[in-house]
């Protein structure tokens, strides 16, 4: 027997809720299928709880900045509080709020696990084992992001070891932790838990920088800010070996050089890969790629499906909710027939922040990124903290911004900075960068004095000062 909708959608994270409601809006019915939480991974295990990790600290340490607010900062956080405060995030990893948000929204939740049984037919298997058959008229989108991707080191696979998860959901503190990757979780977890209590905490990063695919003054300021508060990095490290005493022990971590590093919970954070092997794809002929992301076309299409939708992280595009979301928006109103541009800005316009302190705020391409490309660029920077607005913020607000420019065509490719706060900054340029606005343009766009954006002037006083030999 089945049960028919317009659309069925696997995965009810951002994205899947993002292309279940665009279609319902449209007038089109929706089914989405779940067998976790719905609000997927970001609300429960990833931007939410660990930026609740984030954030106590971070205001300490802002207010211990300014000179004049230093002397009254006579304590450290309530590390239980925000442990609390965390799960009240997640709402103590309960979905009623989510689930209630999708019958308002008139979306129908079927809990269990999807997967595919041919062209537009979507089995529903549930905890109990009982088997519900559904049927999309219009089409399919899978949105069931990722999970933790694990290295093939020796030992790690036998010893109990956290992942994004376990760390976002951490009961208490451990006086020693080691990270393996210094990407974006392993930065911002390692800075958490420091700032937390954590004795020792130790990063471990095969390549010879952190945060690799941005700029690589990058790496070097947040190394800085966080060698600072005790943090240890072992940059162009790579690990050999893993190894635990007895089930919940000290990890060892043999690294290639033969140093070892020790400590008490071992956070494994070195990539991501997306859970498509259960979802039926060979009964389509449909063969996930490295990583077990699926490949789409411009219209988060599968080629040769044009029925079969990709959206979020499973797709590989850009691994972000908000990218997620974005193609989620377009998918939902071209299952209705609705004539929708193609997706581009999750490939050239990518907003992207780590909640670091300082943070990271970066948008489009590199300098590195626009050369391989074959743009001919020339580029601006400037010290945050010299901004009179920087300033204000207290002492160590010091952080380098930074615009890669088309010089031919005058307009912005990509915009990186680094210092506090500076993730409410981005928007302003990915605006520029989406709009393609020129640089005399720019010139009009007056930022408040005296502010951080500031900082925009005097990037584009850069600018002319190049041009006018000076």
């Amino acid at each position: 027997m089945f049960t028919t909708y317009d659309v069925i959608v696997i995965g009810a994270g951002p994205a899947g809720e993002n292309a279940a409601d665009y279609a319902r809006q449209r007038g089109l019915t929706a089914a989405i299928i779940e067998a976790e939480l719905v609000g997927g991974e970001c609300s429960y295990w990833g931007c939410m709880p660990s930026k609740a990790l984030l954030r106590p600290t971070e205001a300490l340490a802002a207010a211990r900045r300014v000179p004049a607010a230093a002397a009254a900062i006579t304590g450290e956080v309530d590390v239980e509080k925000v442990l609390r405060n965390r799960d009240a995030f997640t709402s103590n990893w309960e979905d009623k709020g989510q689930v209630d948000w999708l019958e308002g929204a008139g979306v129908e939740l079927h809990r269990g696990h999807g997967r595919l049984v041919g062209e537009k037919v979507v089995e529903v298997i549930a905890e109990d084992g009982s088997v519900t058959r559904l049927e999309a008229s219009e089409g399919v989108v899978i949105g069931v992001g990722t999970r933790a991707a694990h290295p093939p080191v020796a030992g790690l696979s036998d010893i109990i070891t956290w992942d994004n998860r376990d760390i976002t959901e951490a009961k208490e503190i451990p006086d020693r932790l080691l990270v393996l990757g210094g990407g974006v979780i392993g930065t911002e977890m390692a800075q958490a838990f420091a700032r937390l209590g954590a004795d020792e905490v130790t990063v471990i990063e095969a390549l010879d920088r952190v945060l690799g695919v941005e700029e690589p003054f990058v790496s070097d300021e947040i190394v800085a800010a966080l060698e600072a508060e005790g943090i240890a990095f072992h940059l162009g490290a790579r690990a050999e070996q893993v190894r635990r005493e007895g089930t919940d022990g000290p990890v060892t971590v043999t690294l290639a050089s033969g140093d070892e590093v020790t400590g008490d919970e071992l956070l494994v954070a070195v990539g991501r890969r997306a859970p498509t092997d259960q979802l039926g794809l060979d009964t389509i002929g449909v063969e996930p790629g490295r990583g077990g992301f699926i490949e789409v076309d411009d219209h988060l299409r599968v080629p040769g499906h044009d029925w079969l939708y990709v959206v979020g992280d499973a797709n590989g595009r850009a691994l972000l909710t908000h990218q997620g979301k974005y193609q989620a928006r377009l998918v939902g109103d071209a299952l209705a027939g609705v004539d929708v541009d193609p997706a581009w800005a999750d490939e050239r316009a990518v907003p992207r922040v780590v909640y670091t302190d300082p943070q990271v705020a970066a948008v489009g391409l590199t300098e590195a990124q626009a050369r391989e490309a074959g743009h001919d660029v020339t580029t601006a920077s400037y010290n945050v903290g010299h901004s009179a607005g920087g300033a204000l913020l207290g002492k160590g607000t010091d952080g380098t911004a930074k615009l890669v420019i088309d010089r031919p065509r005058r307009t912005i490719l990509g915009a990186t900075f680094v210092g506090p706060g500076v993730g409410e900054m981005l928007h302003a340029a990915t605006i520029a960068v989406v709009s393609e606005v020129t640089l005399e343009q720019l010139w009009h766009a007056v930022p408040p004095f005296p502010t951080v954006s500031e900082v925009w002037l005097r990037l584009l006083e850069q600018v002319r000062a190049q041009e006018l030999g000076a």
